[in-house]
């Protein structure tokens, strides 16, 4: 059985291309069971999971990058995201009509997607995915080309128990050589089937694409879903939402209660909890 759950980059020798591969089942299944999501939903949260991976390896720093969209369709958001570690989550927001709907721009309706680059030191960038494509993956390669100026190729499958994705970059400074190498690697990669792609291990699905070249695969990084909240981190929520509305809160049901969106913990606050937020220490 191919492995599963895995990340791995690999370059091209002697030119400026390089490439990232990812299959995912175990993390992919445990993300889409915490809903009842239809298929087109389902099969779209996969293929941003996958992206939301393979964009990751162009992190340089410690922190998460995640693909967002907020839709007017049947699909209201969208959400996927990887840390440099590859730890990743995901979640979406659909109606009923999401279950009638096969086409990628028909589910977001007139939406905005974005990737947001969050460092755990330093500033937070954000940018506009254009919605000009036909699939999630066009959309993505438009991106890096006005965004980043850079040739990107990606081809992700999605269906009901793995996904599975292949990028292709050419890096600035590309020689003729590169160029050549860059058409001809591109148009191997676009024969690839989805059967392929979800089944075939890195290193059998890299030879049977591009055995005339020489490719160096770096060592597989293991992918896993992870959900980064806490009861830390939902008290600081609750300090944004205020002290006046948290009371308010307090006094017409006794409790605050709140439920992460991408695991389902459960978090139960009591006025003590609410007190020591505020004040810095509880009253009895």
């Amino acid at each position: 059985m191919a492995s599963r759950d895995q990340f791995q980059r690999f370059i091209f020798e002697h030119s400026q291309v390089r490439g990232a591969w990812v299959q995912l089942g175990e993390s992919y299944r445990e993300i889409v069971s915490q809903a009842p999501y239809p298929d087109t939903v389902r099969q779209l949260l996969g293929e941003s999971l996958v992206a939301s991976v393979l964009m990751s390896s162009t992190l340089k720093f410690e922190g998460t990058l995640s693909l967002q969209a907020q839709g007017e369709g049947p699909l209201r958001t969208l959400m996927a995201e990887c840390s440099h570690d590859r730890k990743i989550r995901g979640l979406a927001r659909f109606d009923e009509h999401a279950v009638m709907e096969d086409d990628f721009h028909n589910l977001l309706g007139q939406g905005r997607m974005a990737i947001t680059i969050t460092p755990d030191q330093g500033q937070r960038y954000q940018g506009v995915v254009p919605r000009e494509a036909d699939t999630l993956a066009g959309c993505l390669e438009e991106y890096f080309q006005r965004s980043e100026q850079l040739a990107t190729s990606l081809l992700i499958f999605a269906d009901e128990q793995r996904c599975a994705g292949l990028l292709l970059q050419r890096l600035p400074g590309a020689s003729d050589h590169d160029e050549d190498l860059w058409d001809r690697i591109n148009h191997l990669a676009r024969t690839v089937e989805a059967e392929e792609l979800l089944e075939l291990d890195s290193e059998t699905l890299l030879h049977r694409l591009f055995h005339e070249e020489t490719v160096r695969v770096f060592d597989a990084e293991p992918v896993t879903f992870h959900c980064s909240c806490s009861r830390e981190r939902t008290l600081g929520a609750l300090e944004g939402i205020g002290q006046e509305e948290c009371y308010s809160i307090l006094e017409e049901q006794g409790s605050i209660e709140m439920d992460c969106q991408f695991c389902h913990a459960h978090y139960r606050f009591d006025r003590n909890d609410i007190d020591h937020l505020f004040t810095g220490h509880t009253l009895h």
